[in-house]
């Protein structure tokens, strides 16, 4: 009896310590669940798809979890802007706390839908995150405060969000203030500048049209110049290829460089969001200026970059040992469903005052038979997983996720986990476009794995 008590305890003994020791390596792991735009419009809470409850799983169980809130939250109090982000769009200010419920803490608000409604919606907006606890950042009453930092206390690090976009109307745009007239609110803006590269042959048909066209703006420089002109709000440079080459306002570039340089010495992770539309020839390949302000941003110290905006996903790169997603595409898709759009929406497709919003969408997407329903990738995507031990990333997981494409319209936009089919189809996307930066990923147990070497 007395060797069996022996034995117990010296199991129980063994155990509590293995126990222990799997515990503090849990403990050192830091996870985050990262997605691209969350338009939503409906409750996520009231469903329970086995697919849908296992992806919600599977954020709760990471340590942050963010979306970009592609949305505002109002009762339609401000009126809606002379221009948008191509929809108007507003939701229901209680669905702030579906995306709690889902399990995300913070929320990137720079986006070309910011200034929709106005400066009243955007604080709106802001207030209504702020009231239910989504820790927000990229919009607020100057371009300081836009451009700051945001920080959320986790049991494991705090982390430090800093959230841009380079896809907005003007009018979205922050501004700051000599202390003579108040700051412009808005968005934390991220500008670049557009050169037209043409070969020679282009570029002397340019200048002959330019002095056709514009005789009053053809002066003696453009006589003279051999490489160089402006034409109709373009300029275009002379070389070898036709190709378009972007470049990051360098203003701007500073500016969120020194806020991320800052954060980091005031958080354990840094998350840089950035909102972008711009691409180079396709939708699933980042604009040259986006691939030097995600560097850059690495190089100033942040862990992770997220971008979105296109709706589709592109590349990922390891950069000096930290991610960079380059687009995590859409995580909710829930635009058709607004319940009401300004007088110009419906004006643009020629319908009067009798029509209802239905008309409007049916109109928009010819019954479905063009633009976002006909484009397969503008509904799947990925929840990115990378993972810390301590300050070293040592792995990211892809799980990928469908909003439902050709489903009806009260059922798409809404995610989750996709099936074995699809979910190889959208791995193979990834790893198609994350070759040209160098990223290796696996396809393994239905998830895409990315083992980063230190």
């Amino acid at each position: 009896m007395k060797n069996f008590m022996l034995f117990f305890f010296t199991f129980l003994l063994s155990f509590s310590s293995i126990y222990k020791l799997n515990a503090q390596v849990n403990d050192q792991i830091f996870s985050m669940a990262l997605t691209g735009d969350a338009i939503i419009t409906r409750k996520l809470s009231v469903y329970n798809e086995p697919p849908f409850l296992e992806m919600i799983k599977l954020i709760r169980s990471a340590d942050v979890g963010f979306t970009n809130f592609e949305m505002l939250l109002h009762d339609y109090e401000p009126y809606p802007m002379h221009k948008s982000g191509g929809t108007y769009m507003r939701a229901e200010p209680s669905l702030a706390k579906e995306l709690i419920w889902a399990g995300f803490d913070i929320v990137s608000t720079a986006n070309n839908h910011t200034g929709d409604y106005g400066t009243e919606g955007m604080r709106l907006t802001l207030k209504y995150l702020n009231d239910y606890g989504l820790v927000n950042a990229g919009a607020g009453e100057s371009l300081e405060e836009a451009r700051e930092a945001k920080f959320i206390e986790t049991s494991k690090g705090r982390v430090a969000l800093i959230s841009c976009a380079s896809t907005f109307p003007d009018h979205s745009r922050a501004g700051t203030s000599r202390g003579d007239t108040n700051s412009r609110p808005g968005l934390s803006p991220l500008r670049f500048k557009t050169e037209f590269i043409v070969t020679k042959e282009h570029f002397d048909n340019i200048k002959k049209l330019k002095e056709e066209l514009e005789p009053n703006k053809f002066n003696q420089k453009d006589k003279n110049s051999l490489s160089e002109i402006t034409f109709s709000g373009r300029n275009y440079r002379v070389g070898d290829n036709n190709e378009i080459m972007t470049k990051t306002n360098q203003k701007d570039l500073k500016e969120i460089e020194r806020v991320v340089g800052s954060s980091i010495h005031m958080a354990d992770y840094t998350i840089v969001s950035i909102h972008a539309h711009e691409s180079d020839q396709k939708k699933s390949i980042p604009a040259k200026f986006l691939v030097e302000f995600s560097r850059k941003m690495i190089d100033a110290g942040a862990d992770v970059v997220v971008g979105h905006g296109p709706h589709v996903l592109r590349g990922i790169e390891i950069y000096k040992g930290k991610p960079i997603f380059y687009s995590l595409a859409n995580f909710m898709f829930q635009n058709e469903t607004l319940l009401r759009v300004p007088e110009e929406n419906y004006a643009r497709y020629n319908l009067g005052n009798e029509a209802q919003i239905n008309d409007w969408n049916s109109k928009r997407y010819a019954n479905d038979t063009r633009g976002f329903p006909t484009e397969r990738e503008i509904w799947e995507s990925v929840v990115a997983v990378p993972k810390w031990n301590k300050d070293s990333l040592i792995k990211i997981e892809l799980y990928p996720i469908s909003l439902g494409f050709r489903a009806k319209r009260t059922v798409r936009g809404r995610p989750m986990f996709a099936n074995k089919t699809l979910s190889r189809k959208i791995i193979n996307d990834l790893i198609e476009r994350s070759k040209p930066f160098g990223t290796k990923i696996v396809f393994k147990d239905g998830i895409g794995i990315i083992n980063v070497k230190n």
